[in-house]
């Protein structure tokens, strides 16, 4: 499609939803993988003043209802597989409009829904442009939540705007770049970072339905892609793969500055750290500089960043702190969770920041390395201890394919800490006994790991997050198994 096209598009689907009698304000829930009609779907909204509720695709039936029950969506598009899903759940919705496939692939016989529409069916008449009101509610993403459920972070239509002109100034984003896009748009590193940048620089947008190792290569050689973001899951399956000598790519944007990475895959890789709750990367490596290796960035011109002890002191460098993030609500940070006034309170501390609830480490030439989830923070003996900390020797033992480090209950000590490790084929037979032993030499005692699982697989959320919450709740349920050291 040309700009032109999806402009025309965007505004005859705009013009269906109102003839459906979706009105300003109104919420519309989008329950679809990444494709063209997401898109149109998306902008559709801006254009009308509704606000697109942007959903998990991989949700299940309950959570799918809990997130049109707690927007108060009034109407939905989806795709053919996901059809019966919405319309079993989802029974407050007035209509249900399908897109003719899943995605690009042709849905398997008696998948749709009986009572929907096409999505076809959802152009009309075009609708005129309305007067801009960029505090207007444009979107609605949820939260992975960790613990409770998921909050909806309501975003306007200036926080789009602010996330694309930013995304695409802080990454250099050009109008000649192509952007190959499989991170999913209902996050904000596939919308903000990636699509929206993306279109604010006027780039070419290749836009593929989920991420697939196999498939990655071939896209990317097909279309002559340049740049495009990564999370750490998805450059760590890449890594497994072949890398093409004649690729184009000259940059990623991922999680961290990975030197190793870079010479992997012959690119550019620029950290940068961001979140829902914030419409563009509030730290970020330079394209044109070195980033230090491991890091997330440094702080964005755009934001104010603080980094603070538990007492509210800043951090020297060298020191790890709870990082909180300044900014104008409703521009470049989030205007509020969904109906919940009382958690949007509780989020910013009493100078305006936000509590990101991350705990980062910063270095002396001012870039800044992600250290821990502060709900990571384990609690022994009084003393602090990161899971970042010791996942990071756990997964230097060889023959160890994945760490997870979470705290347990522990009546003297009132937590340990306890590693899940999923080994590799080839792992040892002392694989145990080497990890405890690695922890031993390069932590104090008291950070080493009671308990070692051995697990087949660990328990994941959103697109690849570790669920150590559902780790957690084993150690509480299960009393038994593991090696004790």
């Amino acid at each position: 499609r040309s700009y032109a096209r999806f402009a025309s598009e965007v505004a005859q689907v705009a013009g269906g939803l109102a003839s459906r009698g979706v009105a300003t304000g109104d919420r519309v829930l989008v329950h679809l993988e990444n494709c063209p009609e997401a898109l149109i779907a998306r902008f559709a909204c801006a254009r009308l003043g509704a606000v697109c509720v942007a959903t998990n695709a991989m949700a299940a039936g309950p959570e799918l209802a809990y997130f049109a029950e707690a927007t108060g969506a009034v109407a939905a598009i989806t795709q053919p597989k996901f059809s019966r899903l919405a319309s079993e759940h989802c029974r407050s919705l007035k209509w249900l409009a399908l897109t003719g496939s899943d995605a690009g692939s042709d849905p398997a016989p008696g998948t749709a829904a009986a009572k929907s529409d096409s999505f076809a069916s959802l152009h009309a008449e075009p609708l005129p442009r309305r007067a801009p009101d960029p505090m207007a509610s444009a979107s609605i993403l949820f939260t992975t939540g960790t613990t409770g459920r998921p909050k909806g972070v309501l975003w306007t239509q200036a926080n789009l705007i602010w996330g694309a002109k930013l995304g695409a100034l802080q990454q250099g984003i050009r109008a000649d770049d192509v952007c190959q896009i499989f991170l999913p748009l209902y996050h904000v590193v596939g919308l903000s970072w990636s699509l929206l940048a993306a279109l604010w620089a006027g780039a070419t947008v290749v836009l593929q339905p989920r991420f697939s190792a196999s498939r990655f290569w071939g896209a990317a050689l097909a279309h002559r892609a340049t740049v495009g973001s990564q999370v750490l899951f998805t450059s760590q399956a890449l890594s497994q793969q072949p890398v093409p000598s004649g690729h184009c790519f000259r940059q990623w944007t991922a999680a961290r500055c990975l030197p190793e990475h870079e010479s992997r895959f012959g690119l550019k890789l620029i950290g940068a750290w961001g979140m829902t709750e914030v419409a563009a990367q509030g730290i970020v490596g330079d394209p044109c500089v070195p980033q230090h290796p491991g890091s997330i960035g440094r702080a964005s011109i755009a934001y104010r960043i603080r980094i603070a002890d538990d007492d509210g002191r800043p951090v020297a460098s060298g020191e790890t702190g709870n990082l909180t993030i300044g900014g104008m609500r409703g521009v470049s940070l989030f205007s509020g969770y969904f109906s919940d006034p009382r958690a949007t309170e509780e989020a910013f501390d009493a100078g305006g920041y936000f509590r990101t609830g991350d705990r980062v480490l910063l270095h002396q030439d001012g870039s800044i390395q992600f250290a821990d989830r502060a709900k990571d923070m384990i609690k022994v003996g009084g003393e602090g201890v990161s899971a970042a900390e010791i996942e990071r020797v756990v997964l230097g033992v060889a023959g160890v394919k994945e760490a997870a480090v979470v705290g347990k209950a522990d009546p003297a000590y009132g937590e340990v800490a306890v590693a899940f490790v999923v080994p590799r084929p080839d792992a040892p037979a002392s694989i145990v006994e080497n990890i405890i032993e690695a922890c031993r030499g390069s932590l104090a005692k008291f950070k080493v790991p009671r308990e070692v699982y051995l697990v087949s697989e660990l328990p994941r959320m959103g697109f690849g997050k570790i669920a150590k919450a559902a780790l957690r709740e084993r150690l509480h349920n299960d009393s038994k198994g593991g090696f004790r050291k």
